[in-house]
């Protein structure tokens, strides 16, 4: 995609979504690299995190298992 191309997208996006508080930063970020020449990284960025704001990631409380006593050494067998 090009930038032209990621600002049509938001600029056809209807007005109730255009206003949501994550494609405004989105369209900051857009205005940003164009008229500044900041990094296309920002841009990219903001509408990926517009385009993903509803999913919520779950949270796993036990978290990752402990790598301690899985393994032995070969002079402890």
């Amino acid at each position: 995609m090009t930038l032209r191309d990621a600002g049509e997208y938001i600029a056809a996006l209807p007005k109730k979504e255009h206003e949501a508080p994550e494609w405004r930063a989105a369209m900051e970020a857009l205005l940003l690299v164009v008229e500044r020449g900041g990094p296309t990284l920002f841009t990219r960025i903001g509408v990926m995190r517009a385009l993903n704001r509803h999913y919520v990631p779950e949270l796993n409380p036990k978290g990752k298992a402990p790598h301690w006593g899985r393994r032995k050494l070969k002079r402890d067998r």
